[in-house]
């Protein structure tokens, strides 16, 4: 004889809401209150460009769009280089990025106005399709100076990205003593600024020949757009005293 079960209705709306609660996501482009109380900063609001300009012009040129709560490069040809109003020396920088298909674009740091583009000053952590972007300078390296370590499992640098159109999370930390690189919770590599190590390199890439690179410890924030279309959001900082 099978034996059947009724599940009262009245608690089918508690378990549903139990659920849902556990499965949804936090407000984009917020704050929590632990995240206040750690001294954590929005960079964008998700509503306007406020807080970011054009490196060394007034305002944001049309290439640059906010769609549903995303600063989105959508005509690299018309978007440029933009940069945080604020500057920064040490810091954490946590941001969710989403590149288009070939895509590449950057992040950089200890931005000055000193030179004529934003990477002859600020060191940059590179932003790109790795499946199809030209150049070979992958997702989550530090320009022409360091790269993660080989993957055993595919031989080839560790590659934490996800596919083209999905959000990826990036963590930068800078600090005198050291400075990381992760993406998607897995951490790349670190170095030192102004160490021997990180002054050899230097000395090997095409930066050499550029006078401010890397010599300022404090500048702005840097977001490249002028290499195909990507999206940012959940751009925050946090300060960190020396």
């Amino acid at each position: 004889m099978k034996h059947i079960f009724f599940i009262p209705l009245l608690l089918l709306p508690l378990a549903m809401t139990s659920c849902a609660t556990k499965q949804a996501a936090a407000p984009i482009n917020s704050l929590t209150k632990q995240e206040e109380a750690d001294g954590w900063q929005l960079l964008f609001d998700g509503k306007d460009f406020d807080g970011w300009h054009n490196f060394k012009n007034d305002g944001v040129r049309p290439g640059w769009q906010i769609k549903d709560g995303a600063l989105v490069c959508v005509e690299p040809h018309n978007a440029g280089d933009i940069v945080s109003t604020g500057k920064f020396d040490w810091f954490e920088l946590q941001l969710d990025y989403n590149i288009s298909e070939a895509g590449n674009s950057g992040i950089m740091f200890h931005v000055t106005n000193d030179g004529d583009r934003m990477w002859a000053t600020g060191p940059e952590f590179q932003l790109e399709d790795n499946v199809k972007a030209v150049d070979k300078q992958r997702c989550g390296w530090l320009y022409q100076l360091y790269q993660p370590p080989v993957d055993p499992k595919t031989g080839k640098p560790l590659d934490a990205t996800k596919p083209v159109g999905q959000w990826n999370h990036v963590r930068l930390l800078i600090t005198p003593q050291k400075c990381e690189h992760d993406i998607n919770g897995v951490k790349y590599f670190d170095y030192v600024l102004h160490s021997d190590d990180f002054n050899a390199r230097l000395a090997k890439s095409k930066f050499a020949k550029m006078p401010f690179y890397a010599k300022s410890d404090i500048g702005f924030i840097g977001i490249q757009g002028d290499h195909g279309s990507v999206s940012f959001r959940n751009i925050k900082i946090r300060p960190i005293k020396e």
